[in-house]
Formats: C-alpha cells, structure tokens, sequence
C-alpha cells in the first residue's frame, strides 16, 4: 500500500481525475481554478520551482560528455522536429478527422518537447543534463521550426506570439536549472539535502502543473473521442519508438537513450494550445487536442519512466559509448 500510495503515476491519475470530475456547480467553489490574474504566475513559477530543481540533480560528469559530443543534442532535436511532424501529418491521412481537429492534432506534432520530460527522465534514471539540453535547444529554434514545419506539413503560418513565448519558455526553462546546477556546485549543504528533496519536488510541482492545466481544459476534454485519441497515442507511441530507436543506432548511452525517448514522445501541448487559439480563434475544435496531448502524453510518460525506475539496473551519469556502466538495483 505504501508503494501506491508513493507511486508517480497513482498521484497523477488521482489529481488529474479529481480536478476533472470536480463538483463546481454543486459545491460552489473551486480549489483548481484559480483567478486568471493568479494562474499564469502560479504556473511559470512551478514551471521555473522544477527546473531549479532538476538542475540541483545535474552531475558536472554527466556535461562532458555532452561537451565532447554535441552530435548527440543535435541528433535528438533533428529526431523530435522531423519525426513528431511527419508523424502527426501521417495521423491525419490514415484517420478521418474533423478538418479543425487535425490542425490540432498537427499542432500537437509541430511544437517542442515538453518540460515535462525533464522530470520524467529523473524518474527514470535517465540523464536529466540531456533531457534539458535538448529542450532548451528546441524551445530556443522554436520561432524558427514550428512555422516551417508548420508551413510544409499543413500550409499554415504563426505570428509572433510564438516568438514571445519561446523567449518565456526559455527563460523559464534554462535559467532556473544553470541556477540549480550552480547551487549545488557552491554549497555543499545545499547539495545534500537537494539530493533527497529535488526528486521529490521536481514531480510535485508538475502534478500541481497538470491539475491546473486539466482543470482548466474541462470543457474541451469533454468532447475528446475514441478517435482522437487514438490519432494522439499513435503520435506518443511513434516519438518513443523513434527515440529509443535512434538512440541505439547512435550507440547513446543507456541514460541518455531513456532522455531521448521522452523527450520525442513527450510535446509541449501547451504551446500548442496557445498557437491553436492564435491561429483559429478559442472556440476552435483545434484545442481539443492539444488540451488532451498535455494529459495523455504524461500519463504514458510516467508509466514509461516508473517501468524504467522499477526495472532492475539503471545507468546513474552519462557513461562514454561503448563502455559499461555500473548498475544497481532500484529495489
């Protein structure tokens, strides 16, 4: 029971359903929708509480080698911006879908990873140096990949709120992790007790993040069929495999191969959303897959990371490729 009740995945599941199914007309009030003037700070200052925190986990061994090979982010931002899109456009020829519903779903492949990722890949005894290198690099070519890809696979063109929010998520993303990581590097005390609390805050704040995310898109997550959500877990499952796939014809590190593969499955919905609304107005049906995306790529994320977590040997830094690394068990 207590493994339950400790369990990622059990929390994400609890949370979420509750901020779904929360009674608002019923009882009045609502715990997970705070005021509009409140929301958007609360959640970039979750979004900046994980990073600061995930950067306290970052080893300075664990940069070398991705000093010595940079090769190595370069492979896995080419894999996320070719792979996701193609594979999102692909979705919409195979399924029938509403013509706004697949500029979302279309969405949904164009953005950057996804925050979240960086988390999940703590979890998952992953490289989290890694897993932030490639989504800040993403987040920062952003204003210059997802128009294109945008423009080749579905013709459509994003103004500059795109621009605005990348500089944000950037600043959000990057910052507060060198901030983190240098903490840990002056203070020594610090570094100690970061060990046993980051990997727990880290999570906690992007459970907080979710719910307030779900709550928020509970009329759109009402109208999300079967099929949707078919077409989104075919563009999940497809990122993971191009990621773990990739990662072991380039011979990565078993730590790294685990960054890559939710780091490609894993999109930044939220970005999708904003772009949604900007470029077919906040009624459109495009929302709704972009709002379900922010859900269910997590979901699948954190079962992912929990098998990994939980599967017997882990890879604890960045090892150089074609050598083994030591392992123990996580039980």
């Amino acid at each position: 029971m207590n493994r339950i009740f400790n369990s990622l995945l059990f929390w994400l599941v609890f949370s979420s359903v509750l901020a779904y199914a929360w009674p608002v007309q019923q009882l009045q009030f609502d715990p997970f929708t705070p005021p509009d003037s409140i929301k958007k700070p609360l959640i970039w200052a979750l979004v900046a509480c994980a990073m600061f925190f995930l950067g306290t986990l970052v080893r300075r061994e664990e940069l070398g080698p991705l000093l010595k090979h940079p090769w190595w982010v370069v492979l896995g931002v080419l894999t996320q911006i070719l792979v996701m899109p193609a594979t999102a456009w692909g979705v919409t020829q195979l399924i029938p879908l509403d013509q706004d519903i697949a500029n979302g779903v279309i969405l949904v492949g164009c953005v950057p990873g996804a925050m979240a990722s960086n988390v999940l890949t703590s979890t998952a005894r992953g490289s989290v140096a890694y897993s932030v290198c490639l989504t800040s690099v993403a987040t920062l070519l952003s204003p210059l990949t997802v128009p294109l890809m945008l423009w080749v696979v579905a013709s459509a063109a994003t103004e500059k709120s795109l621009l605005e929010s990348s500089i944000l998520l950037s600043v959000l993303v990057v910052l507060p992790t060198v901030l983190g990581f240098h903490a840990c590097q002056k203070w020594n005390r610090f570094q100690n007790w970061s060990v046993v609390w980051g990997p727990r805050i880290a999570p906690f704040t992007l459970l907080w993040i979710i719910v307030l995310v779900v709550a928020g898109d509970r009329e759109n997550l009402m109208h999300v069929g079967l099929v949707i959500v078919l077409a989104l877990l075919l563009i999940n499952v497809v990122g993971y495999l191009a990621g773990w796939s990739v990662g072991g014809i380039a011979k990565l590190p078993e730590a790294c191969r685990r960054a890559l593969t939710l780091e490609v499955g894993m999109q930044n919905a939220g970005i999708g959303t904003a772009l949604a609304v900007t470029l077919y107005g906040e009624d459109s049906l495009a929302t709704i897959p972009t709002a379900a995306y922010t859900f269910g790529c997590m979901l699948t994320g954190t079962i992912l990371a929990v098998g990994w977590q939980r599967g017997g040997k882990y890879v604890e830094g960045i090892a150089e490729p074609g050598r083994a690394a030591d392992g123990v068990s996580d039980e």
